[in-house]
């Protein structure tokens, strides 16, 4: 089972597929690696394509304090793949949770990012102080829940939530995998990744002058009914100096 183990320690499983031009993709919160092959299918006749498992998702490694999980350490978990892997420079594909670790990785090793793709990037960016109280709050209270109740009851509650009703209106089998998958990971993993890093991100809104010191070229893809993403897809687009932004109805 091929694996790369970070500087803390910590075993991530990754695959690749291809040859080329090396393009890293970073799965969301209700995903998973796996999530990512209709995109390694297509690409992977031009690209060397690498998906890998977050810490906290099975077969990677589940470090048991939470202190193990935060932003930084996202990012950084998708460098030191690439440094594993002998890639200098890759493009980075990440979606929601993945699209935060994008926008992190461009911040924290510019020099490794030929491009940056943030897909559905948005939660729990208001600077507003009662929503983000409200949304650490939620946070806490989804990761609780997820230790009480188990992976599989919450991926019941999580699968069926309104920003997943049109996935199961307009592809019911590719919605159902979805939902499998996510009921297969590990509640243990999930909860802490909700504490360390949804909860304590400091919001992009907060963080302009990071964002307009990435060099690299980005694009933001954003779905017109996506609420949470819409309007930090375009300050992001404006902050960002190479940046191009993508709507999707």
């Amino acid at each position: 089972m091929p694996s790369i183990t970070t500087d803390d320690g910590v075993r991530l499983y990754y695959e690749e597929t291809g040859a080329g031009d090396p393009i890293l993709f970073v799965h969301e919160f209700g995903g998973h690696y796996l999530s990512w092959e209709p995109q390694v299918r297509y690409f992977s006749r031009r690209y060397r394509c690498i998906t890998y498992a977050a810490r906290g998702w099975p077969p990677s490694d589940i470090p048991e304090s939470v202190s193990a999980y935060s932003q930084a350490r996202a990012a950084d978990d998708a460098a030191a793949v690439l440094r594993e892997l002998r890639i200098a420079k890759a493009h980075f594909v990440g979606l929601s949770m993945g699209a935060t670790a994008a926008l992190e990785f461009g911040i924290r090793h510019p020099a490794m990012a030929r491009s940056l793709t943030a897909a559905a990037c948005g939660g729990g960016a208001s600077t507003d102080p009662v929503q983000k109280r409200r949304f650490h709050d939620d946070c806490v209270a989804f990761a609780e829940r997820l230790e009480r109740e188990g992976i599989a009851a919450m991926a019941e509650l999580y699968c069926a939530g309104p920003a997943r009703v049109q996935y199961r209106g307009k592809d019911p089998r590719g919605w159902e995998e979805f939902k499998r998958r996510f009921a297969e990971g590990s509640a243990r993993g999930h909860a802490l990744t909700m504490l360390g890093v949804q909860a304590q991100r400091a919001p992009l809104f907060e963080r302009q002058a990071e964002l307009a010191a990435i060099p690299a070229p980005v694009l933001v893809v954003a779905g017109d009914e996506d609420e949470s993403t819409l309007e930090l897809g375009l300050f992001l687009k404006r902050n960002i100096p190479r940046c191009g932004l993508l709507m999707l109805p």
